[in-house]
């Protein structure tokens, strides 16, 4: 049975695979990984008894826009509605707000469109990145 929590009693050690294991570039930068998450406007995690399995956050001005960055989900756990739950419940925390925006590749397309969201018209992501790969 999978639990999910909005507390943020969750230690750098039980986040870390889960970004490693998702080939997230970000593990490379734990300490500001972990803190960037507990500074989140909002953070929900998964459970799998005391086994995270889950987890994702949204950054929001608290009344126009919310920005949902990280969504991952254990590769050992993915397919069992485990991500599209976590959406849920943030999507739910900012109904009210006028726009809610991420940024998605690949097979995460798909899937956030079965959670609702749409391609936003023309527009291209863009962003000054600081990762050793690009």
């Amino acid at each position: 049975m999978i639990t999910f929590s909005e507390q943020r009693d969750i230690g750098i050690e039980q986040i870390l695979p889960i970004y490693e294991l998702n080939g997230w570039s970000s593990a490379q930068k734990p300490e500001a990984l972990y803190q960037a998450l507990l500074n989140s406007h909002a953070l929900v995690s998964a459970w799998h008894s005391e086994r995270l399995v889950g987890i994702g956050n949204a950054i929001s001005d608290g009344f126009l826009v919310v920005y949902y960055p990280h969504l991952l989900v254990h590769p050992d756990y993915q397919g069992q509605g485990i991500g599209k739950r976590i959406m849920e419940i943030l999507k739910q925390r900012y109904q009210e707000m006028h726009m809610h925006m991420l940024v998605a590749d690949s097979d995460a397309i798909a899937f956030y469109e079965k959670c609702g969201f749409t391609r936003a018209g023309k527009t291209e992501p863009m962003w000054i990145y600081a990762g050793d790969d690009h």
